[in-house]
């Protein structure tokens, strides 16, 4: 590392403006991820509102608020809003506020871009949002009503709203490929002196691993999308079986995305929680290469087994064999990750604050998401689950408990160190414990509903599958209702409290542990060494 770097000399990060020009001009990496965990925190709310109307829906048998075509919409830009603009966002604030502090950086290497690549979220959210507002002027049929997977030819034939999505996920996919190069450049280049490779913090290595799948992935969405965009206005064929399209062929493109993006909003949270475990167990974290090792394999392994999302299209039988196989084998270095985190937390002296039960209720909860997912992938068993509510419950094991409850747990983990003030234990415990319970109320009936063979995506439904409507319907608003917890903890956190130590919790270890809480407007006028 040159001298040049190692201490500040940017002038115009001396002072930041007062008011709202801080914070539409910024380039200090901790206003952008306060930016982007703040419009998360929005989002996460904005969505939840929109699946609590769905499950309202479906509290009882036949259609009680509802339209039909409303109910698909909802849950269409719910999945594109929890996914794109709340989970995402998150991962990408954590990323922000804390990577140049773990690794001794004085900021994020391309600053400008970093301001730029969060001013697009707030457009793009509005553009999936706005269809709604436009069709009670009677301007267009509604929001996105294919589902968040856009599949032709409902896209094709769909109204604006497909119009809308489209260029929200460019601006949406744009900010990614941007803040996705400011990491790998951040953590290639402006480490701490005596930081290698195999020092660096495990949530490092996880958003490094993210963003190369973003750049790989991201532009064949837009491709996907663009083509559609085609389809519709501009006389293509593309995926419109009518002109000589493959439907299909959509389904293969959005897919090479769609199921990296799994483990690109899990993996930076798999990052974090061994340095939780590790803080509550004090305890080193178990297993530092054979989980660096995993993180690559998972990350490998991710881009080659798309199409077990859709075992059921009529592939050929060897394509079938090798998208089980290859989707199963996901399992080895996934189970060497939880081996890891168990080993973590083996005969370590614990205690239970927020961080750590959130930690460790996010393992026996993602462990569920994993081994329901194994189900899925068996090519056989697929042709009863596929399309039921069974896949539903699986992937919010997955995407909730194993992608939200990880973010949450970061959330409690991080916030003394942001704000400088500790939160309230016994609110952030009260918060878990109802999501943890309402969680299970919520999403084990949908197990069965898929089992029984109820489809998802339809607003009414038999008689024979009442009950467990009702007990999930209940489970979700006591889960959407317990989320406000958090919210007051964080906005009570912000303005006052408890004043936060420079190292609140006594096992934490990493270089953010050594500056003040909170961190100074500029972390590090001169970087540290790391022996």
């Amino acid at each position: 590392m040159s001298t040049a770097t190692t201490v500040l000399h940017d002038e115009h990060h001396a002072h930041y403006q007062p008011g709202i020009m801080r914070w539409l001009t910024t380039t200090n990496h901790k206003d952008i991820g306060t930016m982007y965990l703040t419009f998360a925190l929005i989002m996460f709310m904005v969505g939840g509102a929109m699946i609590l109307a769905v499950r309202a829906e479906l509290f009882q048998p036949g259609l009680q608020f509802l339209k039909p075509e409303f109910f698909n919409q909802l849950i269409g830009i719910h999945a594109l809003v929890m996914i794109f603009a709340a989970l995402m966002p998150a991962a990408t604030g954590f990323a922000n506020w804390m990577l140049p502090l773990m690794i001794g950086a004085p900021d994020m290497a391309l600053p400008r871009l970093n301001n730029w690549g969060f001013w697009l979220l707030p457009p793009a959210a509005i553009l999936l949002t706005l269809p709604f507002t436009l069709a009670l002027f009677g301007i267009g049929d509604g929001a996105l009503a294919t589902g968040w997977t856009f599949y032709a030819p409902l896209s094709v034939q769909g109204g604006i709203g497909v119009d809308f999505a489209i260029f929200a996920v460019h601006l949406l996919g744009i900010s990614s490929v941007m803040g996705s190069i400011n990491i790998i450049v951040t953590i290639f280049n402006m480490r701490a002196p005596g930081m290698t490779m195999m020092k660096l913090p495990l949530f490092a290595w996880g958003w490094l691993i993210t963003a190369f799948l973003l750049i790989a992935t991201i532009p064949v969405l837009a491709g996907a999308v663009t083509m559609l965009l085609t389809d519709r206005h501009f006389g293509t064929h593309f995926f419109n079986a009518a002109g000589g399209g493959d439907p299909i062929l959509f389904q293969h493109l959005f897919w090479f995305f769609g199921h990296p993006e799994v483990y690109i909003l899990l993996l930076p949270v798999w990052g974090f929680i061994p340095h939780i475990l590790s803080a509550f167990s004090r305890k080193p974290i178990y297993g530092y290469k054979a989980q660096v090792y995993s993180f690559w394999a998972i990350g490998i392994l991710s881009v080659v087994v798309w199409a077990h999302h859709f075992l059921t299209a009529g592939m050929p039988v060897p394509a079938l064999l090798y998208f089980m196989y290859s989707t199963m084998s996901i399992s080895v270095p996934l189970a060497v990750l939880f081996f890891c985190w168990i080993a973590t937390m083996w005969k370590g002296s614990m205690s239970f604050e927020t961080p750590m039960l959130f930690a460790t209720g996010w393992i026996i909860l993602f462990g569920i998401g994993g081994l329901t997912g194994l189900v899925l992938a068996d090519v056989a068993a697929d042709a009863q689950y596929h399309h039921t509510y069974f896949v539903v419950a699986h992937f919010h094991y997955t995407l909730f408990a194993g992608g939200m409850m990880g973010i949450m747990a970061g959330v409690y983990y991080w916030l003394p160190k942001m704000t400088g003030h500790m939160y309230n234990e016994t609110l952030g415990k009260l918060h878990f414990w109802l999501t943890a319970i309402a969680f299970n109320i919520t999403f084990i009936p949908q197990f069965f509903l898929g089992l029984a063979g109820m489809p998802r995506r339809i607003p009414d439904y038999a008689l024979q599958f009442a009950e467990f409507n009702m007990i999930s319907s209940i489970g979700a608003f006591i889960l959407g209702l317990s989320q406000l917890i958090m919210v007051y903890n964080i906005v009570s956190c912000v303005r006052g409290g408890k004043k936060a130590t420079d190292k609140p919790w006594e096992g934490a270890q990493g270089l953010e542990w050594t500056l003040p809480s909170p961190p100074p407007y500029h972390s590090f006028t001169e970087q540290p060494v790391v022996e």
